[in-house]
């Protein structure tokens, strides 16, 4: 089997590259998707201790992730300098933001400007960063690789969202934030960067000891990718998933209170989106590695949408809300491995930072207006009922983008290699 910079591929992929995935876990785990995830954990607490109604905190948080704009230049200072810093700033300034959060006063503009310092974190604790690395080492089995690695930010709210849901209503709101804060900067960055110890993440050159840095590479330049249709239909299909599932997910634990949950069984909502998050990832990543993608993308979108659907039941029960809203989150779930999988196949590597930083851009362009949506119509009508409707024709709409994209031979050229 022929790699992508025209050599044999590499055996043991898994022996070698295992800390790259595992550091991939951990920093993505505990980035600002944790946050997206768990983040209607925290709307009762700071709308009754402020004042805001949701639809203005939802506002106010969909403008602040205009600071994911910045993704793009962050990624091409990742493909230029070296991932290793981009990964250690992100996480402080994350933990900056968390600090933020927990010291409010009450202006819904400190709530914008916190989103958008946490939103400039994205390339630094996403596939921005972590895609390029374990795509360089893993080509027979860089589905299933990038599946674990973007499955870290479902474990982790599977596995957080009922820890910080007890300290939100044991301690309050500003306890949650600062929990949140701790976890990265003293648990999350120490264990990543002591993965990546033996792992170089910044571009090699030729030079004395080193003749042979400079590679065949498959790719095209950042310029070509934007010239190219797929990569503005690749993009809008995962702005589309996630307008859906990610004003969903903002939504869940008032959408669950409204029909007339606990907060603690709403909270189960946000672990059954977790879950299939965790599932939506590992089983695209191993289907993509045997099957065309894009019909297995059409396939998840389909089957998310019906779920939307699903969710406008008037009484469906806590077990059939948990079944539907797994279902729901799949294609976001998918979204995530997809997303890099598809960049460096259909773009390459040569500018994987660059091209994945701008379509992640997009993809969030999605995320601002689904949770600006769901929050406003709920304000405007009382329920999610159109939320939810929007949300399942948006999926359908990106089932049928994914199918437009063909794959095309890439070009070979001269560029510096990452470390085998």
């Amino acid at each position: 089997m022929e790699s992508e910079t025209g050599a044999p591929a590499r055996p043991g992929e898994w022996r070698s590259g295992w800390p790259v995935v595992a550091a991939a876990m951990i920093g993505i785990g505990t980035g600002p998707g944790l946050f997206q995830n768990v983040s209607s954990l925290f709307i009762d607490g700071m709308t009754t201790s402020f004042g805001w109604s949701r639809g203005e905190l939802a506002t106010a948080a969909g403008l602040g992730l205009l600071g994911a704009l910045a993704v793009p230049f962050l990624g091409r200072l990742a493909d230029r300098a070296g991932a290793r810093l981009v990964i250690i700033a992100a996480m402080l300034t994350l933990g900056i933001a968390y600090a933020g959060f927990a010291a409010q006063t009450g202006g819904l503009y400190q709530y914008q400007a916190l989103v958008f310092l946490l939103s400039l974190t994205v390339a630094g604790t996403s596939a921005v960063v972590y895609g390029k690395l374990i795509s360089a080492r893993f080509e027979r089995h860089r589905g299933i690789a990038l599946g674990v690695a973007t499955s870290g930010i479902a474990i982790a709210s599977l596995a957080l969202s009922p820890v910080i849901a007890w300290v939100v209503s044991s301690y309050g709101w500003r306890a949650g934030f600062a929990t949140l804060g701790a976890l990265v900067v003293f648990v999350a960055l120490p264990l990543v960067l002591f993965l990546l110890r033996g792992a170089a993440t910044a571009p090699t050159r030729p030079g004395p000891g080193n003749p042979n840095a400079t590679v065949p590479v498959a790719g095209m330049t950042g310029a070509e990718a934007r010239r190219d249709s797929r990569f503005w239909r690749l993009g809008l299909s995962a702005a589309l998933v996630n307008v859906a599932s990610v004003g969903l997910v903002t939504a869940l634990v008032p959408f669950g209170q409204d029909r007339g949950l606990t907060l603690e069984q709403a909270a189960l909502l946000v672990t059954a989106f977790a879950a299939s998050q965790i599932v939506g990832r590992l089983l695209m990543g191993a289907l993509v590695d045997r099957f065309r993608p894009q019909l297995m993308a059409a396939g998840f979108a389909g089957l998310s949408a019906l779920a939307f659907i699903g969710l406008q039941m008037p009484e469906p029960g806590l077990p059939l809300l948990l079944l539907l809203v797994f279902a729901a989150g799949l294609m976001n779930g998918a979204e995530h491995d997809l997303l890099p999988f598809l960049t460096a196949r259909l773009f390459g590597l040569r500018a994987y930072g660059e091209s994945y930083g701008l379509l992640l851009a997009i993809a969030l362009a999605g995320t601002a207006t689904g949770v600006v949506t769901f929050g406003r119509l709920h304000d405007a009508t009382g329920d999610y009922t159109a939320a939810l409707f929007l949300a399942a024709g948006a999926l359908a709409l990106s089932a049928l983008l994914f199918l437009t994209l063909r794959e095309r031979p890439l070009p070979l050229v001269q560029a510096a290699a990452e470390p085998a």
